[in-house]
C-alpha cells in the first residue's frame, strides 16, 4: 500500500510496533529444551493483548501464530513438538494485522553456544538487511533492494535464496510490489514511490539457491542441509531515510 495520510501512518506503526515488540519478546524467551509451539504461544499471548491477530491465519489459515523454522528449514515452519537445542538456528518470523493494517518482520538467532559458521552468518544477514534499508529512497528502482542484498552476501562469502523474496504490505501480508527479489534483476524497471510500504528480508544462505516446500505443505527447507538467516523489516520509502515501522 501507499500510505494516503496520517491516519495511516499512524495506524502502521502501531500495528508495526506491535509486531516489532513480539519478535523481540520471543528473540528473548528461546532457551533450550523449550518446543517451538511454547514459544508461538508466548508471542501469541503478547499480542493478543493488543488485539492483534496473526497475519498468516488470517490470511492463508497457516497452523501456527507465527512461522518459527529452524536449522536448514528457511521460512515458514510450523509451530509444534520440536524441541530447541543449544547450537540450533531459529527464525521467527512474525506478521500481524491490527485495525486492518499489516505489517511483518522476522530475524534468526543461535542458541549459543553455537558454531561459528551459524553466529557469523546471522551477523551478515543483519547488516546486509541494514545496509538495504537505508539505501532505497522515493525514485530509485527497486531492483536496487536485490542488487544491495546480493553484493552484501557475496563480499561476505554468502548465496542469496532466489525463490523467496521481500513484498508490499499495509492493507494486506502480501501485496504490490511483489517480487522484492534477494538478487539483481535488470529487467524490473519499477521505481520506488514516496509513501509506498514494504517488508524486506535478507534470505542469506551458505550455499542453497533455492527453497523447497517439504511433505507438510508449508516448511521451506534448503533441500542441501545448507543454512539460511533472514531478516525482515517493514518500512515506508520517503525521500531520504526509511521510516522503520518493526524497529
Amino acid at each position: 500500500m501507499s500510505i494516503q495520510n496520517e491516519n495511516d501512518l499512524n495506524a502502521l506503526q502501531r500495528v508495526g510496533k506491535v509486531v516489532g515488540d513480539t519478535l523481540r519478546l520471543m528473540l528473548r524467551s528461546v532457551e533450550a529444551g523449550m518446543s517451538t509451539r511454547e514459544l508461538d504461544r508466548i508471542g501469541e499471548e503478547h499480542f493478543q493483548k493488543f488485539g492483534a491477530r496473526s497475519a498468516p491465519q488470517l490470511t492463508y489459515d497457516f497452523p501456527g501464530a507465527t512461522c518459527i523454522s529452524v536449522n536448514n528449514e528457511v521460512a515458514h515452519g510450523i509451530p509444534g513438538e520440536r524441541i530447541l537445542h543449544t547450537g540450533d538456528l531459529v527464525n521467527i518470523d512474525v506478521s500481524l494485522e491490527l485495525d486492518g493494517y499489516y505489517a511483518d518482520t522476522g530475524a534468526s538467532m543461535c542458541i549459543l553456544p553455537a558454531a561459528n559458521e551459524l553466529t557469523d552468518l546471522c551477523r551478515a544477514s543483519h547488516a546486509i538487511l541494514q545496509k538495504t534499508i537505508h539505501n532505497i529512497k522515493a525514485g530509485n528502482k527497486l531492483n536496487r533492494i536485490g542488487r544491495t542484498i546480493e553484493n552484501g552476501a557475496r563480499s561476505h562469502g554468502y548465496t542469496t535464496v532466489l525463490n523467496l523474496a521481500g513484498h508490499g504490505v499495509g492493507s494486506a501480508l502480501h501485496e504490490e510490489p511483489f517480487d522484492l527479489v534477494n538478487y539483481y534483476d535488470p529487467r524490473d524497471q519499477r521505481l520506488a514511490e514516496r509513501g509506498q510500504v514494504v517488508a524486506i528480508e535478507t534470505f542469506i544462505s551458505t550455499g542453497g539457491r533455492y527453497a523447497r516446500e517439504e511433505a507438510d505443505g508449508w516448511t521451506l527447507t534448503t533441500g542441501d542441509g545448507s543454512f539460511v538467516a533472514q531478516y525482515e523489516h517493514t518500512i515506508v520509502i520517503t525521500d531520504g531515510a526509511p521510516i522503520v515501522l518493526t524497529a
